[in-house]
């Protein structure tokens, strides 16, 4: 059966406030109203360490996370200068974990005091998107005494700096329709990736916020950037279609792969198909998983993005099984004359039956692994272009 991948996502995105130095408050009621630095032993200025985290309190005299402890010593003398307990941090955090479980299987931590959620399948359960998000950042307070900060968006880039903007404890929702009214006023130093050398050599082409870069030809800011140049254009134009990924398992194996030119060359489209599928199925070998769902991505020449899923009766890790799914769904899916920019392969849901249950004898099961492991010690020893299948053909 062939199926659209669900079309609308709402992803959270919730950072902790000031961290180590909210956990020194609460449990220091003395320090509360004031500026409180977690890092190294200042050493009346002579430290050579740095802040780890500071109270709200801290950060009206300029002082913030990574700044040398002797400069902050000098901005603030007065401020209380406190050593990291990570054992104590590193608690509080899992006390957190199992309050996010509540609203989501599907939480990704960022670090000890940051994660994102996938709540497109469990919203509904507290009402909508917004409503989950007051009600995860009220039983984090409950259950911590700690505030936190919430963005709410259709994927995590729009998320985390919805996180950010209202500090501290914020919640902002950004919908599909607002995405990218609220992207494009932003300056260009929000976008991951971009540091200051890379601000710099933007603004010098008059681009100082994600709408300028977004309307900017992308042949261009590869051109300024490197490979990173289309990878910011597609941030800027909302474009962000990373899954939230658990660490209990894995969930599931992908590869891309990207034209340097979009192309509508059935030959060229064949065998880069059929060199993902290779590489999802060595990864598959490799970590000996078999895969009962396979979706293929194109991404066409005008930047949109579709997926396409088919769901197989018997779990397979071979390649030919997987392209021949894959060559399947390409062509049941309609380009309408558009030229293909990037194709990706994903195998997902995974089987742990140990045999390859396929229409296949056991014996043919057996010359299929033959080939496949004698394909992959070759690459091992010569590389990946040493071997190659025939039949790319869609």
């Amino acid at each position: 059966m062939i199926k659209s991948s669900p079309q609308k996502r709402y992803i959270i995105h919730i950072d902790m406030d000031a961290f180590f130095a909210a956990v020194e408050q609460r449990d220091n009621p003395q320090y509360k109203g004031k500026p409180v630095v977690v890092g190294a032993d200042p050493k009346r200025g002579k430290g050579r360490g740095v802040v780890s985290t500071c109270s709200y309190e801290a950060r009206k005299f300029g002082i913030h996370s990574a700044m040398p402890i002797s400069i902050a010593y000098r901005k603030c003398p007065e401020a209380i200068f406190l050593p990291v307990n990570m054992e104590k941090y590193q608690k509080v955090s899992l006390e957190i974990g199992k309050v996010l479980g509540e609203f989501s299987p599907q939480v990704e931590w960022v670090s000890i005091d940051e994660a994102f959620l996938d709540i497109s399948g469990s919203y509904h359960l507290f009402g909508s998107p917004y409503k989950t998000g007051l009600l995860l950042k009220s039983r984090v307070k409950e259950v911590t005494g700690l505030t936190s900060s919430v963005g709410i968006a259709p994927h995590k880039f729009a998320a985390k700096i919805a996180s950010d903007l209202k500090k501290p404890d914020g919640l902002v929702e950004v919908t599909q329709d607002s995405l990218l009214t609220f992207l494009w006023p932003l300056e260009i130093n929000r976008i991951w990736g971009v540091g200051k050398k890379a601000v710099k050599v933007l603004n010098e082409s008059g681009i100082y916020t994600m709408g300028d870069l977004a309307h900017r030809k992308v042949e261009k800011l590869v051109e300024l950037l490197g490979k990173n140049g289309e990878h910011i254009w597609q941030l800027a134009n909302g474009l962000d279609d990373r899954e939230v990924e658990t660490e209990r398992e894995i969930k599931s194996i992908s590869n891309e792969y990207t034209f340097q030119q979009d192309t509508d060359n059935k030959e060229k489209i064949g065998s880069a198909l059929l060199s993902l599928c290779e590489k999802v199925s060595q990864r598959l070998f490799q970590k000996e998983l078999k895969a009962k769902t396979i979706t293929l991505k194109i991404r066409t020449g005008d930047f949109k993005t579709y997926s396409r899923t088919v769901s197989i009766s018997n779990p397979t890790n071979f390649t030919d099984v997987i392209f021949k799914e894959i060559q399947k769904t390409y062509n049941n899916f309609q380009t309408k004359g558009k030229k293909i920019r990037l194709l990706g392969v994903k195998a997902s849901n995974f089987s742990l039956d140990t045999k390859q249950s396929d229409f296949l004898s056991e014996k043919e099961n057996k010359k299929r692994k033959k080939i496949q492991r004698a394909m992959e010690k070759i690459k091992d020893k010569f590389g990946e272009d040493a071997i190659y299948r025939s039949g790319s053909k869609i």
